[in-house]
């Protein structure tokens, strides 16, 4: 699939390896917010493998359209990044595209903004062909008003308007391609829900240790780096509990702050799977200076794809390595959560009694004596339920099994 991005009509740009950040404080954001977003863009950046030679945090009253800051800053800025040698700036606020185009002609630099960051970063880890899919929709309409080649063809036609022509065709295309593997996913989806098995999703910022979780409580070996969107692609694993009680469980997708709408819509189709989730697993590294703001991202954009009225149980993972303080921060955040740890197994249980209990509370569970003329339902229970207990008897077939309630009704009669 790597064609698309090929096909994106784009000023030719070398490799960058030397970045010079520029956060930016606005009258609208929290004293302190813009430093720790800079931090963040700091390990962005860093993904990529480019070196990060200097930053500076902007205090900006009012935006100046042609380049946000100001030409006196603008001066400035591009002044101490020449003097640091980098050949790149990243700005942690949205450039429109004529804003980005001003920078790159008065720098001489190439001049990218978050949103192409965490494109890139995508783009680099996407496998899978839904994944590279999404990646390339996001990007192709990303690139679609930054295209600036605007010399005639010789035809009546200019090559601004010829590229975007093309792209347009490419988003209609990928759009059509998407929704066929979307199909695909609701096919796959539907025979799992021929056996009603719960299913939960695990959900979070990224890099708080969802695919960690994923793997110590179903034994898988999903990827799990420490780095920023080490997976794109959701993994489901079956996880066997008490009482031969089955879980789905869907590793998703990290969020981020300030995550580019178009990837928030071009990931749907991958975040579907929280939607459809019974319940959701949220996620939140304890360690992390700004925890809460992760558990507020999070919260934000299940909310944008409508999973926000889902039972959530939220754990605070990597307690082993947290101290007192950043423990007594998590209880005042989320005081029913969970406290555990994936790569030492601590507080796992508490986990899976919870999971049990959210359980139960959906999937009802019945005590049935069925007649031993009737094993159709026997095979029925083992077939859509969870059947807990069995014991023949010699007026029938005892079981203690959970059944979906609107599965329940046959088995009604014979409740004892």
């Amino acid at each position: 699939m790597a064609d698309f991005l090929d096909e994106v009509p784009k000023t030719e740009r070398k490799r960058c390896d030397r970045a010079f950040l520029v956060g930016v404080q606005t009258h609208d954001m929290a004293t302190g917010e813009a430093a720790e977003l800079l931090d963040e863009l700091e390990e962005l950046v860093q993904n990529l493998r480019i070196e990060i030679v200097g930053r500076e945090l902007v205090n900006l009253r009012q935006p100046t359209p042609a380049t946000l800051i100001g030409s006196g800053k603008t001066e400035e800025i591009i002044a101490a990044a020449k003097a640091a040698e980098a050949d790149l700036i990243v700005f942690d606020e949205s450039l429109s595209p004529a804003q980005q185009r001003n920078w790159e002609k008065a720098s001489g630099l190439a001049v990218i903004d978050r949103e192409e960051v965490i494109l890139d970063i995508f783009a680099d880890r996407a496998s899978t062909r839904e994944a590279v899919l999404q990646v390339a929709l996001a990007r192709m309409q990303y690139s679609l008003p930054r295209l600036t080649r605007a010399w005639t063809s010789g035809e009546g036609e200019t090559q601004l308007e010829q590229d975007r022509r093309l792209v347009n065709d490419r988003i209609v295309r990928l759009k059509r391609e998407l929704a066929d593997v979307r199909k695909q996913r609701g096919v796959q989806r539907h025979k799992r829900q021929r056996v009603p098995v719960p299913t939960a999703a695990i959900v979070g910022y990224t890099n708080a240790g969802k695919s960690s979780l994923l793997n110590a409580l179903t034994g898988a070996s999903v990827l799990a780096e420490d780095k920023l969107f080490a997976t794109l692609d959701p993994t489901t694993r079956q996880l066997l509990l008490r009482g031969n009680q089955k879980l789905l469980v869907t590793d998703t997708v990290g969020f981020i702050r300030r995550l580019p709408h178009g990837l928030v819509e071009a990931f749907k189709a991958t975040l579907e799977e929280a939607i459809v989730a019974d319940f959701l697993i949220h996620v939140l590294d304890v360690t992390a200076a700004n925890v809460a703001a992760h558990h507020a991202t999070t919260l934000s954009v299940l909310g944008e794809l409508g999973a926000d009225a889902k039972r959530v149980i939220t754990v605070f993972n990597k307690v082993d390595a947290a101290d007192e303080a950043q423990l007594m921060r998590a209880r005042a955040l989320a005081p029913e959560a969970i406290y555990l740890s994936a790569k030492s197994g601590q507080g796992l249980p508490d986990l899976v009694d919870r999971c049990l209990e959210l359980i139960a509370d959906a999937f009802g569970q019945l005590s049935v004596l069925i007649p031993h003329a009737r094993y159709d339902l026997i095979a029925r229970a083992h077939q859509i339920g969870h059947v807990q207990q069995e014991e023949q008897r010699d007026d029938g077939v005892f079981l203690k099994v959970r059944i979906p309630p609107n599965q329940q009704a046959p088995f009604l009669p014979f409740a004892v």
